[in-house]
């Protein structure tokens, strides 16, 4: 099996490029369905429309019905056809990146992913996370190509809530151990082949840069400024990571991630720090060294990222209540079998009782 490598055509990142959508856009066709939240229109609606205003390209707007579901994405595919529209751009947060992509492919359109927040890894993608109407993962898309285009308005970034930011390196944190468990148990990735050098390094320059700047970025964010160290992160949150979990792999931190969405009480959870606890729940099934396990347990607490079960909504640790997460999260076609050894829900479910233990000790410290 051969190592594939994949990345989107293009990424631009700065601040104020927001401005430069419609140009961007211009390239890829004359009437484009920007998919976007009510909310998202309210602040960057104008922007976006007056970005169009000096080219020979249209935009329509249509919200965005709050799930990555297959009934909001084949709604979609048909209001493509019926407006004629010939390129889609996602704006906002992660799922309607993941919708946008899905759109596009089942239209056969060109896609560009505009993220309003760093808080995951979805826009650089080839790979869509279907959910059910009601949220609860179902399965991941893999689809032929990546986004035709990646834009970070930094300026834009920088102005969220700093807890989209914080969990978007909840999620890339997840990348190198990932790629680092795949590699070893020559696993195919995303991509479709085995971890090559070079998806192994950009996973393990991902890890450097959150543990370099992260916390320098996250108390910049607090202040409302965008320094070197926010620019650094937000492309690690999604640029790096992107790349390294789509051409490094995935493993037990996001299986296990996807387990944690049968529990209601976590459905308020951001993604990126439901997969936090997934990678402490990886290391702890993998036995790591005790340095190694606690440097990443105290980086996260420093960086805000939520490390007990309780942070994340669930009182209930019966083991009636974690089983069905430690079955979903096993499932047949999910990632914890990219692990370089064979794991079963007893297993995880006794990692995420530990993961919540080593956590709640750390805070107790």
């Amino acid at each position: 099996m051969s190592t594939i490598f994949l990345s989107p055509s293009r990424y631009v990142q700065g601040p104020g490029e927001m401005n430069n959508i419609g140009t961007y856009a211009e390239k890829y066709g004359k009437k484009a369905l920007c998919l976007i939240s009510n909310g998202g229109y309210r602040r960057q609606g104008s922007q976006i429309e007056e970005s169009f205003v000096k080219t020979s390209s249209e935009v329509l707007f249509d919200y965005f019905h709050g799930e990555c579901c297959m009934t909001e994405i084949n709604r979609l595919v048909e209001l493509v056809k019926d407006k004629g529209c010939d390129v889609i751009i996602g704006v906002g947060g992660g799922k309607i990146f993941d919708t946008a992509k899905a759109v596009a492919y089942y239209a056969d359109k060109p896609v560009m992913i505009c993220p309003t927040i760093a808080s995951t890894d979805a826009p650089c993608s080839a790979l869509s996370v279907i959910y059910t109407d009601h949220g609860v993962f179902q399965e991941y898309l893999f689809l032929p190509s990546n986004p035709n285009l990646v834009l970070m308005d930094t300026a834009i970034i920088a102005a969220s809530p700093v807890r989209l930011t914080v969990s978007g390196m909840g999620d890339a944190m997840a990348t190198y151990f990932e790629a680092r468990a795949c590699y070893h148990s020559g696993a195919i990735t995303c991509a479709g082949g085995k971890v090559g050098v070079a998806a192994l390094g950009i996973a393990k320059l991902c890890y450097d840069t959150l543990i370099s700047d992260g916390f320098k970025a996250k108390v910049a964010l607090e202040a409302h400024a965008c320094t070197a160290a926010v620019e650094r992160i937000i492309e690690a949150n999604t640029l790096l990571s992107g790349i390294g979990f789509e051409s490094g792999g995935l493993a037990a931190a996001h299986a296990i991630h996807n387990g944690l969405t049968v529990l209601e009480e976590c459905h308020h959870m951001q993604h990126g720090e439901k997969v936090n606890f997934g990678t402490l729940t990886q290391l702890v099934l993998e036995n790591v060294e005790e340095d190694e396990l606690l440097d990443i347990l105290n980086w996260m607490i420093e960086i805000g990222l939520p490390v007990t079960l309780e942070e994340l909504g669930v009182t209930d640790t019966s083991r009636e209540h974690l089983m069905p997460v430690a079955e979903a999260a096993c499932a047949e076609n999910d990632t914890l079998r990219n692990m370089p050894f064979e794991v079963n829900p007893e297993m995880v479910y006794h990692a995420i009782l530990a993961a919540d233990a080593f956590g709640r000790a750390a805070l107790n410290q």
